[in-house]
Parts: structure tokens; C-alpha cells; sequence
């Protein structure tokens, strides 16, 4: 019985680059098989894969849809309104920042029919 001849192998190639560019991956190297098949079984393995980590991925600011708008702030004349959103997720890792989550916008009610003191007295007590 001829001895099986060992196997020929070329060296391993670099790593690959991983397969992400940012958070968790995976990177391979192969090598080939030099001496040929029939001359006996080679099971030496050809390819390798290791974990690979790059700095995390950015996260973005997400948002919350707009609220309605408020009622007018005011019972008659010139006044303001608002509306909100929240912030679902805050941004990490160099992600874009959050917009504004606060918008006003005026409102016009009837015109007041008193003198601008009762305004006041009236703005004070609703408070």
C-alpha cells in the first residue's frame, strides 16, 4: 500500500476585510489545495471565518408623530398655540441630531371687547 502523501497547501491568505463597516461581522481567508486530489485524501480545511467588531453604528434620533395643536392660549385677541413630539429614540454613536419637538404658532380669537386691564385680570385667573 503506497503511503498517502501529505497534503500541499498554499499559505492562508490575508483576512478579509469584515463584512460590515460598522458593529458586528464576520471575516474568511482561504487557501488551495496544491498537490492534486487523486494522489489521496486532503481534509485539511481551505477557508476559515472569524467574528470581527467595528465601532458601533450610528443611531439616529427618531420621533414621535406631531400632536394636535393646543387650544389658542388666549379667550380673545392675539395669542399662541403649540404642539409636541417626543423623542423615541435619542441619537448615539455620531447619529443625527434631534429637531426641534416644540412648535407655537399664533392664534387669533374675537376681538376683546374690553379695555386691555380686564385681559390681563382674565389671563391671570385661567392661569
Amino acid at each position: 500500500i503506497p503511503d498517502t502523501i501529505p497534503c500541499l497547501l498554499s499559505p492562508w491568505s490575508e483576512w478579509s476585510d469584515c463584512s460590515v463597516t460598522c458593529g458586528k461581522g464576520m471575516r474568511t481567508r482561504q487557501r488551495m489545495l496544491k498537490s492534486a486530489a487523486e494522489l489521496g485524501d486532503c481534509n485539511e480545511e481551505l477557508e476559515q471565518a472569524e467574528k470581527c467588531m467595528l465601532p458601533e453604528c450610528p443611531i439616529d434620533c427618531e420621533l414621535t408623530e406631531w400632536s394636535q395643536w393646543s387650544e389658542c392660549n388666549t379667550s380673545c385677541g392675539k395669542g399662541h398655540m403649540i404642539r409636541t413630539r417626543m423623542i423615541k429614540i435619542e441619537p448615539q454613536f455620531g447619529g443625527t441630531a434631534c429637531p426641534e419637538t416644540v412648535q407655537r404658532t399664533k392664534c387669533r380669537v374675537r376681538k376683546c371687547l374690553r379695555g386691555p386691564g380686564m385681559e390681563k385680570r382674565r389671563w391671570k385667573e385661567a392661569r
